[in-house]
């Protein structure tokens, strides 16, 4: 009885040992089958770059002097100092550049599903959009302006005079989350491109459209009705600037792209870039 007693014992004992086993086993292999994913991440976007001898970027080229068309020898053509970055990362990479223009509102999603490498559209790295994806270091970095029309200039001088006003921003856009924040009382309209907000702020739709200071210069110069007002935006440091967005645990495709940057940055290449793209806005 004793003997059978004690055999049982040390069955169950042997038992519990060989669970604690399987289950430390079990431990093992999901921490390693998340490692082996994340480095499977890692490695895919270069070595897809590298195999298919292409980068693919999008964009979304209704935002000079970032990225915009223009008719090149018959032929429409997206330029723009973004363009020029893009371009230089290609070549440090070795292969061609392939760019796909989309709305703004779209960009993050084409990434995450793998139809385009990078994002290179004049991005601001926030809080929300690094729960999502990982970006490079700043490349540029551009104050906000918010454009009335030129009948209104006197009427709208600072963001509380806009209180409780039709404010157009681009949608996804850190624009739109400003003037939501920040604009006490705001209806904001967000659309896809920069184009449609500036109709809709000359059709009357809305009172006021909020853009980054270069682009705000651009369309005011093309359109005598439209002027830029003294009112400004706070913001959060480390919101400021823009950079490249990359797919979530691409470490190894962050730390090429910044080498390049970096490079860029030394030789005064973006300066360079940014002066360029604009002489080239009609």
């Amino acid at each position: 009885m004793k003997k059978s007693l004690l055999k049982k014992v040390a069955v169950g004992v042997l038992a519990g040992v060989i669970g604690l086993s399987f289950v430390g086993c079990g431990k093992s292999r999901v921490e390693n089958t998340k490692d082996a994913s994340s480095k499977q991440v890692v490695a895919t976007t270069l070595d897809k770059i590298k195999e298919s001898k292409k980068l693919v970027i999008g964009t979304s080229a209704d935002y000079p002097p970032y990225e915009f068309h223009k008719e090149i020898d018959g032929k429409d053509t997206i330029i723009g100092f973004d363009v020029n970055i893009a371009q230089e990362i290609s070549k440090d990479l070795g292969v061609e550049l392939e760019i796909n223009d989309m709305k703004f509102d779209g960009l993050i999603a084409a990434l995450k599903t793998g139809k385009v490498d990078m994002v290179l559209a004049g991005m601001n790295p926030t809080d929300e959009r690094k729960q999502s994806v990982d970006f490079s270091k700043i490349y540029y970095t551009a104050q906000h302006a918010v454009i009335v029309r030129a009948e209104d200039k006197d009427k709208y001088k600072t963001l509380a005079d806009l209180k409780g006003k039709e404010i157009g921003a681009q949608k996804g856009a850190i624009q739109e989350e400003l003037a939501k924040t920040q604009i006490e009382g705001a209806n904001v309209k967000g659309l896809g491109k920069v184009t449609d907000l500036v109709l809709e702020l000359k059709n009357k739709k809305v009172d006021a459209i909020v853009v980054e200071v270069p682009v705000a210069k651009f369309y005011v110069e093309k359109n005598k009705d439209l002027a830029i007002t003294d009112a400004t935006f706070k913001i959060e440091e480390g919101e400021q600037g823009s950079a490249v967005a990359v797919k979530k645990g691409d470490e190894a495709f962050v730390n090429a792209i910044n080498s390049t940057l970096d490079r860029l940055i030394k030789e005064g290449k973006i300066e360079e870039f940014v002066v360029d793209a604009n002489d080239q806005v009609e």
